[in-house]
């Protein structure tokens, strides 16, 4: 058994698309599009999923159990979500996370923000920070834009 701990971290990513803000935010608000960057991008198992895009609606998917709320959305703007990770049936994270989608030139600059609790020694900033940049990457291809 590991000594109960948190370790807290921050880190941002931003990346330039070559789309709108408006199809940017799709990719977060449509289902089937959410479901191939976001779900089936890091090809884990997936046991059940959920997208409720709503400020108030959840998303969730098991093996690693991510559930997410939505805090706040501006359309083709903003996206402010709180999620807690766990493996099996322990919590190894919880964070808050920020999607700013800032118009620039033709495209968009994508600016992802994170706080995060890791607790118990389970989760680490390198991992998370990791697999958000292979979703931002897997988000860039779902928008056939490519990231500059």
């Amino acid at each position: 058994m590991t000594k109960a701990s948190v370790e807290h971290a921050s880190f941002t990513i931003e990346r330039v698309f070559k789309a709108s803000p408006a199809r940017v935010f799709q990719a977060f608000a449509d289902p089937a599009a959410h479901d191939r960057w976001f779900v089936k991008a890091d090809n884990w198992p997936v046991a059940e999923y959920s997208h409720d895009f709503r400020v108030g609606g959840r998303d969730g998917k098991t093996f690693y159990f991510n559930e997410t709320v939505y805090l706040d959305i501006v359309e083709n703007r903003r996206i402010i979500s709180a999620y807690t990770m766990a493996k099996d049936d322990r919590r190894i994270s919880a964070s808050i996370a920020t999607v700013d989608l800032i118009p620039e030139g033709a495209g968009t600059r994508v600016v992802f923000a994170e706080q995060a609790a890791f607790l118990d020694g389970l989760d680490k900033v390198e991992y998370r920070r990791d697999g958000w940049e292979q979703l931002i990457g897997a988000l860039a291809a779902e928008r056939k834009s490519g990231a500059a």
